[in-house]
């Protein structure tokens, strides 16, 4: 007995779900968590492989100023940044504070954006400029 599956109809969930700013927030956290623990599991054996070399102080030098290590490093940056306000905002949330819709989706609101506010405001202490 065979299934045709294309006359079965999708879950109604699928077709009625809106995306809010608490769900786009949570995945966000689960993914920058998953790229932090390999962000710095890379950059521990990176400098482990490269400390025994002689001349791997130039080609770290090279890796940074690369459009590609720009590139690593801000995002790097932003995940640490947009992982260290979504830990924030849960531990108020597990004291027991925020659970009202319009304070959830303010305060995601003030993950993303924050984030990327402490990115730039950490790219430009780092560049001396502020």
């Amino acid at each position: 007995m065979q299934i045709k599956m294309e006359n079965n109809p999708l879950s109604p969930h699928i077709q009625i779900y809106r995306w809010h700013v608490s769900s786009l927030v949570s995945i966000s956290h689960r993914i920058t968590g998953i790229i932090n623990i390999l962000a710095i599991t890379l950059i521990c054996i990176f400098f482990i492989f490269f400390s025994f070399s002689e001349g791997s102080h130039e080609f770290i030098k090279l890796f940074i100023q690369s459009i590609i290590g720009k590139f690593f490093i801000l995002g790097i940056t932003w995940s640490f940044s947009f992982q260290i306000l979504s830990e924030i905002r849960h531990l108020i949330m597990d004291f027991g504070y925020g659970f009202e819709l319009k304070t959830t989706k303010i305060t995601g609101i003030i993950v993303i954006f924050g984030s990327f506010v402490l990115t730039v405001s950490i790219y430009l202490i780092g560049r001396n400029l502020l």
